[in-house]
């Protein structure tokens, strides 16, 4: 049986988008497909079902070499998907304040929920993109890539 990992960020059009298709490679390198799935969303007041991928996390990802379609992607707001997080094995928010606002959802009552950087251990959220251009896109796409690669064994072992 699969188990999940959900990857929240504010609207689900960047961070968490780039999380999600960085994981999937990652985890697609060492272990069957079947075996672990990754899912994302958004938790802000703002998020909404069906937004496109953001065109710079987009082309943050084309330089990883990983192609994200225009409709390859539309995002998903948590609040009216909450079946998301119930069915979520970990949760792995960008910010201690998604990380919070989660807790606010039955759904996530007694699930593991960490910022990401506090699952590798790292205090500190990953900042918001939106709005700032290609290379603030790239640092944060390379800092979110660096500790999925620091957290994937762990997350393994976590769902095994």
């Amino acid at each position: 049986m699969a188990r999940t990992v959900l990857v929240v960020c504010q609207a689900n059009t960047a961070r968490s988008v780039m999380a999600q298709a960085l994981l999937e490679r990652l985890l697609a390198a060492r272990t069957p497909r079947a075996r672990v799935r990754v899912r994302s969303g958004g938790i802000a007041h703002f998020a909404r079902d069906g937004m496109l991928a953001s065109l710079d996390a987009r082309l943050a990802l084309r330089e990883e070499g990983i192609e994200l379609a225009e409709d390859a992607f539309a995002s998903t707001d948590l609040k009216q998907h909450r079946e998301l997080i119930a069915e979520a094995d970990l949760i792995l928010t960008m910010t201690a304040r998604q990380k919070e606002a989660l807790a606010a959802f039955a759904e996530a009552a007694g699930k593991p929920v960490f910022t990401l950087r506090g699952f590798i251990g790292e205090d500190g959220d990953i900042g918001d993109p939106a709005g700032q251009g290609e290379d603030t896109f790239r640092a944060c796409r390379d800092e979110i890539k660096r500790c999925l690669e620091r957290a994937v064994e762990r997350l393994l072992v976590l769902l095994a």
